[in-house]
């Protein structure tokens, strides 16, 4: 399955969009737990409009620039909306560096595993202080068929799996100091 084939649908399927633009909203919020490069991007805008799931107008923006404005269509919104109904099944764990080395820690002395753990507590810590801010902008939680609803709902998730993993990480760090 091509997901970002419906990533970049349902971007379109709230507003039109330039592909400069379906790139900032990966570098945004999509970005808290999907990623996708440019020249992944641009490949994937061609298929869609070969398939009949987007189209696009040139804009003239200056005297001689030219960009590609695209909108999904209704055959778009059709497939966007029959993936959005899909129940998923749960996928495989992550792969996690830092908890594969934290598995084999017992080889490592005290003092480097307790900075391994600090090191990694704060970068949580830091991904929380952000996540948080982000959430900022929601005063309460949105009306659940708007635009901002997926956004809150995903970064609402976000800070309950960071609390975890701080408290997590603390807990072990606590651990390690006490032997």
């Amino acid at each position: 399955m091509r997901t970002l084939k419906y990533a970049i649908l349902g971007l379109l399927n709230n507003e039109p969009m330039t592909g400069y633009d379906i790139g900032k909203e990966f570098s945004k919020d999509l970005g808290e737990f999907w990623n996708a490069k440019h020249s992944q991007i641009y490949p994937e805008l061609k298929k869609l409009f070969d398939e009949g799931l987007i189209v696009y107008e040139i804009q003239i923006s200056g005297e001689i620039l030219e960009k590609k404005m695209y909108s999904i269509t209704e055959e778009g919104k059709a497939a966007f909306l029959q993936w959005l109904k899909q129940a998923e099944p749960l996928e495989p764990t992550p792969k996690d560096v830092f908890r594969l080395r934290m598995y084999f820690s017992n080889h490592l002395d005290v003092p480097t595993r307790i900075h391994l753990l600090e090191h990694q507590l704060l970068q949580h810590q830091e991904r929380l202080q952000h996540l948080r801010k982000n959430n900022e902008r929601h005063q309460s939680i949105p009306p659940h068929d708007s635009v901002d609803f997926g956004d809150y709902f995903i970064l609402d998730g976000a800070i309950l799996r960071e609390t975890v993993t701080i408290q997590w990480l603390e807990n072990f760090i606590q651990y390690c100091k006490s032997l």
